[in-house]
């Protein structure tokens, strides 16, 4: 049997290296069901994000859906798109534009302009600004104190690896919204549609749910190469990104202030085998 003071080591070192990836400021932690394993930096320190922000945008949405506010077949985005489509970045918009490169339902296409037209629809339908229902309905129920929406609802969060964490146990077992909803929202929606996973190329098929990304065949994958299928999250342009397991419970968030580049292409999916790697190990 494993020594539990050996194995915690082995997760620090594995944590440890996030220290090689090149940033003036990263930190990292690991959690199971039971708590936090390990972290390394700190984890306190509040960063832009990026595109994790999604995540939470996905959640507010969940929530609103809940409250009525909206349905997932709501008119949005091209003609024949929904807020559904938009939700698993199946509307047919392109990255940062309105024009349309596909038939909605037909390809997987990431796109910040539906995330900002699921704000807005939301705005206009609730009547208040989308940052205060996100803060409102997500953000201060999960006791996220230190995150902020600054902007964009597609990419402009702010917030710490503690606070994260905090989204992550809510992916882990949900309480903001019913656990179908949840589960709805973590497993492949439009499921077949191949695309482009942006700075890791064509992915056929390109999964994807209401909000996280979720791993399935993708390869290369920024979750790693012993990644399981279910695996979910999402990454950030920022040098962010944050996953869970949802069969091991195993999460973890990582977040940096050196773009995503080159470099990550060849450091985040060795470092996201050894740390989880390592946690299983104690859990």
């Amino acid at each position: 049997m494993l020594n539990p003071e050996s194995g915690l080591d082995s997760l620090r070192e594995a944590l440890a290296g996030i220290d090689a990836w090149g940033a003036r400021f990263a930190a990292v932690s690991v959690s199971s069901p039971t708590g936090i394993l390990a972290s390394h930096g700190d984890t306190a320190r509040v960063l832009g994000v990026a595109s994790i922000t999604k995540l939470t945008t996905a959640w507010t949405v969940l929530v609103a859906l809940e409250e009525g506010t909206i349905s997932l077949e709501d008119p949005l985005g091209p003609p024949g798109s929904t807020v559904a489509h938009l939700l698993a970045h199946a509307g047919g918009w392109g990255v940062d534009t309105e024009e349309v490169l596909a038939a909605p339902g037909t390809r997987r296409i990431y796109s910040n302009t539906g995330y900002e037209a699921l704000a807005r629809h939301l705005e206009e339908r609730a009547g208040i600004p989308f940052a205060t229902y996100l803060r409102e309905a997500v953000l201060e129920p999960l006791g996220m104190r230190s995150s902020e929406l600054r902007g964009s609802a597609a990419k402009d969060l702010f917030a710490s690896v503690d606070d994260l964490m905090l989204f992550v146990e809510e992916l882990r077992r949900p309480r903001l919204v019913d656990p179908s909803t949840a589960e709805q929202a973590c497993t492949v929606r439009f499921a077949g549609l191949g695309g482009v996973l942006p700075g890791w190329g064509r992915q056929d098929p390109c999964d994807w749910g209401y909000g996280p990304e979720i791993r399935g065949s993708k390869a290369p994958h920024w979750s790693g190469t012993n990644a399981p299928a279910a695996t979910l999250g999402h990454f950030g342009g920022s040098g962010t990104f944050v996953w869970l397991d949802p069969d091991s419970g195993i999460g973890c968030v990582a977040l940096g202030d050196r773009p995503f580049g080159d470099w990550a292409l060849r450091v985040w999916p060795a470092f996201s085998d050894r740390v989880r790697t390592a946690a299983e190990a104690l859990v």
